[in-house]
């Protein structure tokens, strides 16, 4: 009898082991949600968003009104243009970082907004250097809906 149970614990703390790897590994890459491009809208303002859906954690944000041509940015990436305008000069705190709110405008008809429009990427600049963000094929449809927003009057 003896022989059998002690096989049988060990198999079984083998197996209870093994789930709970499993488990454990299957939580850590649900934590690490994508990030992607992302468009909502607050009252009449626009906001086009790189980061991870439904959180705080995003690299870019823009926001615009119906018919400004022109977006403001926010974040720790920034589009990569010479026509990039500080819009910021306050030390005024992000609420959702605690760091200082870093803002700027460019034009939506600006030639790095353009190629997001056309191409779904958009070269930025960050601490880290410069790089590229891309976009599926339904983020470029959420795209090309914040830019149509952007450049006429119509919702």
């Amino acid at each position: 009898m003896l022989k059998i149970a002690i096989p049988a614990v060990a198999a079984l703390g083998l197996i209870a082991f093994a789930a709970r790897s499993q488990a454990t590994d299957a939580d850590a890459h649900v934590g690490l949600a994508p990030m992607g491009w992302h468009l909502s809208q607050e009252g009449s303002l626009a906001k086009l968003a790189y980061g991870v859906a439904n959180s705080d954690q995003l690299a870019l944000m823009m926001t615009c009104e119906p018919g400004q041509a022109r977006a403001t940015v926010y974040g720790d990436v920034q589009p990569a243009s010479r026509r990039l305008i500080k819009a910021s000069m306050s030390a005024a705190i992000d609420p959702l970082s605690g760091g200082m709110v870093d803002e700027t405008r460019i034009s939506v008809r600006d030639p790095a907004m353009q190629q997001l429009a056309r191409s779904g990427k958009l070269a930025v600049t960050a601490e880290a250097g410069q790089f590229e963000l891309s976009a599926t094929p339904d983020e470029r449809r959420l795209i090309g809906d914040f830019f149509a927003y952007c450049g006429s009057d119509r919702v």
